[in-house]
């Protein structure tokens, strides 16, 4: 197959640190291809907001609506997201033109005192910026019988994040493991939970380019960057979101790995409020195209409906 012509590629991105780590991360592969690039920094919705959580601020659209203005008018090329902050539906006339290879899609525990949820002091602070880790937490310390830990909400970039630790404003904090090894930040990695522990986001770890879908030279020059395996884990995962109403106000976990050729994909859910149980779903089935990763995130959500679990009666 030729090689695509090389082209004048302009990608719009956040401006905290990760988010630039990731475009010039994309940059550096696309220019090692011939194309010449360059960077549209901008601040989003999302990135403004910083004292309430985004599921009662209007959700994971936040983080990429300007970018999306900056595709549509020109300014901009293509957007590079974590593709745990793109909404499950893409507005009309946008694609999602690539996925990466994953980066540790684990949740971390970030603390400077404690190894884990049961080394706790009394009446302790943990700081978690989404709904699926409040009640996967709660879920472990209910277990641990800790009913004194008191889980607050965390915002800001991952910088900002970690000075509020420091600061003492938590005794511990839980962050996606992914960010931090990007930065260099593994030292500050107490301990990974493993997906057994605390299932992750769909698409955590993952990074995804988004352009017009009418640039087809676009979605042909980003072919080469794209990770066949992770797209169909994060395909199936994203599926089950989609097929939830998932957004940023629903308790919503969903990660699938592979098994040799066949795809286990795991979900769960759990209450926003409240002490009932989280429901739980599984399935592992031979998987070779999107197709069949969609297939197979549909049945897991169909079982988790079959559960109890149901749409946030505050969904966004």
């Amino acid at each position: 197959m030729p090689q695509p012509s090389p082209q004048a590629i302009t990608i719009a991105t956040r401006e905290s640190r990760l988010a630039l780590w990731q475009a010039e991360h994309v940059k550096a592969l696309l220019e090692a291809r011939g194309h010449r690039v360059t960077l549209l920094g901008m601040t989003t919705l999302g990135d403004q907001i910083l004292d309430r959580t985004l599921s009662k601020v209007g959700g994971k659209g936040l983080f990429v609506k300007e970018l999306e203005l900056a595709l549509e008018d020109g300014r901009a090329d293509i957007a590079v997201h974590s593709l745990k902050d793109v909404p499950m539906e893409l507005p009309a006339g946008f694609a999602l033109a690539c996925v990466m290879e994953r980066e540790d899609p684990r949740d971390a525990w970030v603390s400077p005192h404690c190894e884990g949820l049961a080394d706790l002091p009394p009446n302790a602070v943990v700081g978690t910026s989404s709904l699926r880790r409040v009640v996967l937490l709660r879920d472990a310390l209910r277990a641990l019988g800790r009913h004194d830990v008191r889980i607050e909400p965390l915002r800001g970039n991952l910088d900002t994040r970690l000075r509020k630790l420091d600061e003492g404003q938590y005794h511990a904090i839980v962050l996606a493991a992914a960010g931090l090894k990007r930065l260099g930040l593994s030292a500050r990695i107490r301990s990974v939970f493993e997906p057994e522990q605390s299932l992750p986001a769909a698409g955590q770890g993952a990074l995804g380019i988004e352009v017009r879908a009418d640039r087809a030279d676009l979605i042909e020059a980003l072919r080469p960057l794209a990770h066949q395996a992770t797209w169909l884990r994060v395909a199936a995962e994203r599926t089950v979101s989609r097929a939830m109403g998932g957004s940023c106000s629903m308790p919503l976990a969903a990660h699938a790995d592979w098994l040799g050729e066949r795809l286990r994909l795991r979900a769960a859910w759990g209450e926003p409020e409240g002490s009932a149980p989280l429901v739980r779903a599984e399935s592992v089935v031979e998987v070779s195209d999107l197709a069949a990763a969609e297939a197979l995130g549909a049945r897991v959500a169909a079982a988790l409906r079959e559960g109890g679990a149901h749409a946030s009666a505050q969904e966004v």
